[in-house]
């Protein structure tokens, strides 16, 4: 009888729901960030779904686990002088920002999510998520906003979040904050000058751990690949030319560097651009080529190291999988790939070569021959560097518990009729 009773009671009782919100302006990170945490959550609990609201044109490119979804709302684009546009409609940036709030609110009311995690911008994009926020925050729900170890240098992150009203949204919105790093590597809030009410809320989780998914094949042209060979990838590749140029400079000068490059451009490189880069690279034996990859881990599984710009999410992949780094961070528009790499230098765990605009052949070309002697990031010990999805998921766990007993569709039905 208990049995029954208790079976009962377990079925009258909705699973648990957690809404992910990723503004996706440009490039891969926040939406393969996201990614990461919704599949590592729905594999610790079977009684959790996850959504996401995501602007990316990619994320149907993606493998997801089994209760996880995505709703995509339209993309738009930040162009050079900051400013957004439209990806793919011809309509008005600011009808394309409407209609991405209007989906944003509609989701979450009918989701009715028991935990809503938000990424990077904590009011959403041109504060599109100000009214979603609002309204789950008058039903209890907790709101969390999830950072990524490095945003901005403080003297220019501190002005822009004043301009977006930022800290009174963490002060009475918000009720945790997540940091996916260590303060012993970066503090994103370095700097700012937040209330203690605030700075009570931040919880530092450690780095997103990557692990390399099963029964993916690799990409087919890794057949005519002499291993070890050294990766090269520009992430979403939109601002990553430089950092390719300049690694074809160092194979076109240099014939004797010892390995086999591989670059992945990444989608949003300019076409252009990448066809002439695709011209350079038939004429390098050395040197082999591909657009767009979504397992990029099974790439770096037979690298002998890793060139790369350091976005975050690169970073977390060397880190796990132990892969020996050169760096060549952006500086524009923000300094955040710069703080990151510098501080992985100060630690040995990768080294750094800044982009001078210059770019001499040899100096990228005697670079590349010392990556493989460089010392691995493992031998670095950091405690609890790669411990973010166990920490994330062990804080959603006792948020999700905290929650009080939310009626089942049937039973909520019932009471209506």
């Amino acid at each position: 009888m208990n049995e029954r009773r208790n079976g009962a009671a377990k079925s009258a009782s909705r699973d648990k729901r957690v809404l992910i919100y990723s503004h996706d302006s440009f490039g891969l990170g926040h939406l393969s960030r996201c990614r990461t945490i919704a599949n590592s959550l729905v594999a610790q609990d079977k009684n959790l779904s996850v959504l996401i609201l995501s602007g990316s044109p990619l994320i149907g490119s993606f493998d997801f686990r089994a209760r996880v979804d995505f709703v995509r709302i339209p993309g738009v684009i930040k162009l050079r002088n900051g400013e957004y546009t439209s990806l793919n409609l011809l309509i008005d940036i600011e009808e394309t920002l409407h209609m991405r709030a209007s989906i944003i609110q509609h989701t979450a009311d009918i989701f009715d999510p028991d935990l809503f995690l938000i990424d990077k911008e904590p009011l959403g994009l041109r504060g599109e998520v100000t009214d979603t926020l609002k309204m789950l925050k008058k039903r209890g729900t907790p709101l969390v906003l999830g950072l990524r170890d490095v945003m901005d240098e403080p003297t220019l992150l501190e002005p822009e979040w004043q301009r977006k009203k930022v800290v009174p949204a963490l002060r009475d919105l918000y009720d945790d904050i997540w940091v996916y790093g260590l303060p012993q590597m970066c503090d994103p809030v370095a700097g700012i000058n937040l209330p203690k009410s605030v700075r009570r809320k931040i919880t530092y989780t450690g780095y997103l751990r990557r692990e390399l998914p099963r029964n993916l094949p690799r990409p087919a042209m890794l057949s005519s690949v002499e291993r070890p060979y050294i990766l090269v990838t520009a992430g979403g590749g939109g601002d990553g030319e430089g950092l390719i140029d300049w690694v074809l400079r160092a194979y076109e000068q240099d014939k004797n560097i010892p390995y086999d490059a591989v670059i992945v451009f990444g989608p949003f490189m300019n076409p252009q651009r990448q066809k002439e880069f695709r011209r350079r690279v038939e004429a390098q034996p050395k040197v082999h080529a591909l657009t767009f990859e979504s397992n990029l881990a099974a790439l770096m599984t037979d690298a002998a190291g890793v060139v790369a710009m350091g976005g975050y999410n690169t970073f977390c992949e060397i880190l796990s999988f132990d892969k020996r780094a050169l760096i060549v961070p952006r500086t524009q528009p923000r300094l955040e790939q710069y703080i990151r790499a510098s501080a992985a230098r100060a630690l040995g765990m990768a080294n750094m070569l800044p982009d001078d605009g210059q770019r001499d052949a040899q100096v990228m070309a005697t670079a590349l021959r010392q990556l493989p002697q460089q010392s691995l990031p493992s031998e670095v010990v950091i405690p609890g560097l790669l411990d973010g999805l166990p920490s994330v998921n062990r804080l959603v766990k006792r948020t999700l518990a905290s929650r009080p007993h939310r009626p089942s569709p049937v039973e909520t039905a019932r009471k209506r009729a």
